[in-house]
């Protein structure tokens, strides 16, 4: 008897169904460490070559844009530490939150920092993308006005202002969720029926699509000028170079936020307008039927 038992329950572990779930849990967990182990090498060579970069150009005009390129990559480099920490964590202890995050302590520390280390790539990427328009475009403003303390000044702001929209859903007495995949926390994406979880939704969505559009509009009007100028004259080739290095960076990281982000920022309004229709057309309907009963 015991041995039927004992051979029931090893076939039990056995079973198809559970070696599919294990190989897929382990393929998740490798996943997860290979991101964000590349994701750390990569970004800390890069604040290596930005930091040697800025000090060679340390009082020209390509100061700035260097400082916002390092700030980008160290809080593209905090974002894979924390994050992929956090979720390396949340696989090891099997997806139960209910077991480790009674309180959803957690979920909230995961889910401010899923907003700051999203948000701020956006921003920042849109700060460069103005930057560089001002300094192909209006040169001499740029070079009078853009110093390395004012840079620093607008890069203190963002981090500050990204901060502020993830702390928006707590200081609002709201919480973050878990996801349905139960690997990460994040703002309310499912059945939003309280309207301060669709604005919570609705910044974040909305800053994050504005910052794509305004860089999208940046690098076309640097792109615009530095062909006027080339068709125009032939002198000043290194200084168009040296513009036209970074317009072909911020074209690379516009790309790449575009490809990441903009299908989740636009899936995140239509469900806030498909909520808002809904709700709406309830409370006609409701207010109908009470006239016309």
């Amino acid at each position: 008897m015991n041995n039927s038992t004992e051979g029931t329950s090893y076939s039990g572990l056995l079973s198809p169904s559970n070696t599919t779930d294990l190989r897929d849990f382990k393929i998740s967990v490798l996943f997860s460490i290979v991101f964000m182990t590349v994701g750390i090498t990569s970004n800390s060579l890069a604040i290596v070559i930005l930091l040697k970069a800025y000090q060679r150009f340390r009082k020209k005009s390509k100061a700035s844009f260097l400082l916002f390129a390092s700030g980008l990559v160290f809080t593209d480099l905090f974002g894979h530490l924390i994050n992929g920490t956090i979720a390396i964590f949340v696989y090891a202890s099997n997806r139960e939150w209910s077991k480790f995050d009674h309180a959803n302590v957690l979920c909230s520390i995961f889910g401010m920092c899923m907003v700051f280390f999203g948000l701020c790539p956006l921003l920042l990427g849109s700060v460069m993308a103005v930057e560089r328009c001002i300094g192909v475009t209006e040169p001499i403003f740029h070079s009078t006005k853009m110093t390395s303390r004012h840079a620093k000044m607008i890069l203190a702001f963002v981090w500050l202002f990204a901060i502020l929209v993830a702390l928006l859903p707590i200081a609002t007495l709201r919480s973050y969720h878990i996801q349905a995949s139960k690997t990460w926390c994040f703002l309310k994406t499912e059945q939003i029926e309280d309207w301060m979880d669709q604005f919570h939704l609705l910044i974040f969505s909305c800053l994050g699509l504005l910052s794509l559009a305004i860089s999208f509009v940046c690098n076309a009007m640097t792109g615009i000028t530095l062909i006027r100028s080339k068709l125009k004259s032939q002198q000043h080739r290194k200084g168009r170079s040296h513009h036209l290095e970074m317009i072909i960076q911020l074209l690379a990281i516009m790309c790449v936020s575009c490809i990441c982000w903009t299908p989740f920022l636009v899936e995140g309004k239509k469900r806030i307008l498909m909520f808002a229709s809904l709700s709406l057309t309830s409370k006609i309907i409701s207010r109908m039927s009470i006239i016309y009963m």
